[in-house]
C-alpha cells in the first residue's frame, strides 16, 4: 500500500548576520623581536585576508577577515571612512559602498589605501608612516603592469616596507594543497572567484601564462541574476530580497547540477518540488491591520472619532466667525463714510469692494450680520453635542465626512455572528519566498552565461579550449578539490613566505621585490616565484608635465619618442599581454 504521508517542508530564514568591528590586536614584540616576520595579505575583490607568517599554532590561521569595501559620506574627513567589519549593515549604505577593484584588478588606489591602513592599524603596527615588515600580495593573474607598477609605489613610498613579494591567489592555493607532492607539478587550475573566473594552467611547477583564460562570469553575477529572479517572482517583497541575502541563498542554500537540463526535468514533479524547495522565511509583524475587533474596540474607536470630528467643527467654526466678523466691522466702517458725508472716501472704498451702490453694501452688511448671530448660536450649543450622532454631524457640515481620520475606519457592514468561521490568512506563508529552481539556476550561469545574456563561452567550453593546446600526457594532471577554497589562498601565501624568508641584506631572494629593486627597476618589476605571474620586462614611462616656457613637441617628435620606449615582443608575449 502506498505511503500517503505528506513531505516534510523545509522553512529556512535568514541569518542577517550583523558584523562587529575588528578588535586592534598588540604586536607580538616577544616573537618578532629578532627579525621581521612577513606579513601576508590576501587582497581578494570579496573579502580580504591579513595575518602574520609565524611558525606557531597562535598565528596558523588570518586575524583579519572583511569585506573588501568602503563607505564615506561626501564631504566626510578620512578618519570617518568605515571599513570592513565596521559596517554592520550592507544594505543601508550599498549606495556609499566603493571597492579598490574594477573586476578583480585594483585601479582605485586611495580606497586601497585605506584597506591598507585598515589592516596595519588592527594588527598593531603603530609606527608613523613605516612598516617595518615584509609584505607578501596577492594579484590578479596577467595583472597589468601599471597596476602593479602603482601598488608598488604605494607600499615602497607612502609605507616604506622593506620587502614585497607578489603571487597568484589561486596559485598560492595550489601550493599549498600540494605541499606533499614532489615537484614540479604540471596541473590545471580552476579558480572562480567574486568578479571572475579564471583557467590556470602550470606546467611543470610555473605558471602557463599565455594559455590562461578569464570567464567574465563569478559568484557576483550569480547572486545580481538570483535577486532579478525572486524579484521578480515576490514583487511585493522587493526591498526584502536584499542583495545580503542573495549571496547567503547563494552560499548556502544552491547546487551545482550535474545535468542541468535533466535535475530541471525532475523539479516538474509535484511531490519532488515539495521535498527539495527550500522555504525562505521573512521577518513579519503577526499583527493584522485592521484584523478582528472586538464590540467594545469598535465602540471605543465610534467614540472617539466622534470627539475628533466635534473639536474639527467646533474649530472651524470659531475660524469662520472670526472671519466674519472682521469683515462685518470693516464694512461697518465704510458704512460709517458715507453717514459723514466722506463721499470722495466712500466711492473709493466700494470700487475696492467690487459694489456698485450704497444699497449693494446694506445687502451684503444683513447677510454677514445674520451669519455671525448663527456662529455665535452654533457655538454656544456645541457643549451640548457629545450625544449627536454621527448622521447629525454630517448634516452640520456637508464635507465632515471627508474629514474623517483614516486611522479609525469605519465598519458599516453588520456584526456577524459569532458561530461563522472565519477563514484565516496565513501571515507566515505569505511572507515565505520559495526557492526552487532557483537553487540550480543561478550557479548554471558559471556554465551557460548565455542565461544572462553574456556572450561567452562558459567555464567547461574554456577549460576545454585550454586543454587542447597541450598533448595528451599532459592533459592526464588534473587539480583536486582545494581543502578551504575560501582561505587555502591566505595558507598558500603563508607557507611560501614560511619557506622563502628574505634575507638581511639588500639583495633580495627570489620571489622578493626590495626596496633597492624598485628603485632601479621600476615598480612594474616582478620578482618570480612558483606561485606568481610571469614577468615581461616593458619600459612604463611616466608623463612629464610640460613647463610654460617649453615649447610642446611635435607630432614627429611625440612618434618617436613613442617609438624609443617601445620594446620588441615575440608573438608569444604579445598573446600572452593582451589575455
Amino acid at each position: 500500500m502506498a505511503s500517503t504521508q505528506q513531505p516534510v517542508c523545509q522553512i529556512f530564514s535568514f541569518q542577517d548576520c550583523k558584523t562587529s568591528p575588528d578588535p586592534i590586536y598588540e604586536l607580538p614584540a616577544q616573537r618578532l623581536s629578532c627579525t621581521q616576520a612577513p606579513l601576508v595579505i590576501d587582497n581578494g575583490s570579496f573579502q580580504t585576508r591579513a595575518g602574520w607568517a609565524i611558525p606557531t599554532a597562535d598565528f596558523d590561521s588570518p586575524r583579519l577577515l572583511f569585506r573588501s569595501v568602503a563607505a564615506r559620506s561626501r564631504g566626510a574627513a578620512r578618519s570617518e571612512t568605515q571599513i570592513g567589519n565596521d559596517i554592520s549593515n550592507l544594505e543601508p549604505l550599498r549606495w556609499l559602498l566603493k571597492s579598490q577593484f574594477d573586476r578583480n584588478v585594483v585601479v582605485n588606489f586611495e580606497i586601497q589605501e585605506l584597506i591598507f591602513d585598515h589592516v596595519f592599524t588592527h594588527l598593531g603596527i603603530a609606527s608613523e608612516g613605516t612598516v617595518e615588515h615584509p609584505i607578501v600580495l596577492t594579484e590578479a593573474p596577467c595583472n597589468p603592469l601599471h597596476c602593479r607598477q602603482m601598488m608598488s609605489e604605494l607600499l615602497f613610498e607612502c609605507y616604506h616596507v622593506p620587502y614585497v613579494s607578489y603571487g597568484v591567489d589561486g596559485l598560492y592555493s595550489f601550493y599549498h594543497n600540494n605541499k606533499n607532492i614532489q615537484p614540479p607539478h604540471t596541473s590545471i587550475i580552476l579558480s572562480s572567484g567574486y568578479q571572475c573566473s579564471h583557467i590556470l594552467p602550470v606546467i611543470n611547477g610555473r605558471l602557463d601564462a599565455v594559455n590562461c583564460k578569464r570567464v567574465n562570469v563569478a559568484g557576483s553575477q550569480a547572486a545580481s541574476y538570483l535577486q532579478r529572479l525572486l524579484q521578480l517572482k515576490y514583487p511585493g517583497h522587493l526591498a526584502a530580497i536584499t542583495l545580503s541575502r542573495m549571496e547567503e541563498l547563494l552560499h548556502e542554500h544552491s547546487y551545482t547540477a550535474v545535468d542541468y537540463h535533466e535535475e530541471l526535468e525532475k523539479w516538474r514533479s509535484p511531490e519532488f518540488y515539495e521535498r527539495e524547495v527550500h522555504r525562505m522565511q521573512l521577518p513579519f509583524s503577526g499583527k493584522l491591520p485592521g484584523g478582528c475587533v472586538s464590540v467594545e474596540e469598535r465602540q471605543e474607536r465610534r467614540a472617539q472619532q466622534l470627539r475628533r470630528l466635534q473639536e474639527i467643527n467646533a474649530r472651524r467654526r470659531g475660524e469662520k466667525l472670526q472671519q466674519d466678523q472682521e469683515r462685518l466691522d470693516r464694512l461697518l466702517a465704510i458704512q460709517e463714510l458715507l453717514e459723514d458725508g466722506l463721499l470722495d472716501q466712500f466711492h473709493k472704498s466700494l470700487v475696492e469692494l467690487n459694489m456698485d451702490s450704497a444699497e449693494e453694501l446694506q445687502s451684503y452688511i444683513n447677510k454677514l450680520q445674520l451669519a455671525v448671530e448663527q456662529g455665535r448660536q452654533k457655538l454656544l450649543q456645541s457643549d451640548g453635542m457629545e450625544g449627536k450622532t454621527e448622521v447629525e454631524l454630517a448634516m452640520d457640515e456637508g464635507d465632515v465626512v471627508a474629514l474623517m481620520d483614516p486611522d479609525f475606519p469605519e465598519d458599516t457592514l453588520p456584526d456577524k455572528a459569532a458561530n461563522v468561521v472565519q477563514p484565516m490568512f496565513n501571515m507566515a506563508e505569505y511572507h515565505q519566498l520559495f526557492v526552487g529552481t532557483e537553487r540550480l539556476r543561478c550557479p548554471e550561469i558559471l556554465f551557460q552565461p548565455s542565461l544572462t545574456g553574456e556572450d561567452q563561452m562558459g567555464l567547461m567550453e574554456t577549460l576545454q579550449y585550454v586543454l587542447a593546446r597541450y598533448t595528451p600526457e599532459q592533459q592526464e594532471a588534473l587539480v583536486t578539490m582545494a581543502s578551504q577554497p575560501a582561505l587555502d589562498a591566505w595558507y598558500g601565501a603563508r607557507d611560501w613566505a614560511l619557506e622563502h624568508p628574505p634575507e638581511g641584506d639588500a639583495t633580495a631572494p627570489e620571489g622578493w621585490i626590495s626596496r633597492q629593486d624598485y628603485e632601479e627597476k621600476g615598480g612594474e618589476y616582478l620578482s618570480e616565484h612558483c606561485a606568481s605571474n610571469v614577468f615581461i620586462p616593458m619600459k612604463l614611462t611616466k608623463p612629464v608635465p610640460v613647463r610654460p616656457n617649453e615649447p610642446l613637441l611635435t607630432s614627429a617628435g611625440a612618434s618617436a619618442a613613442v617609438a624609443t620606449v617601445t620594446p620588441t615582443m615575440t608573438p608569444a608575449e604579445v598573446s600572452m599581454v593582451t589575455s
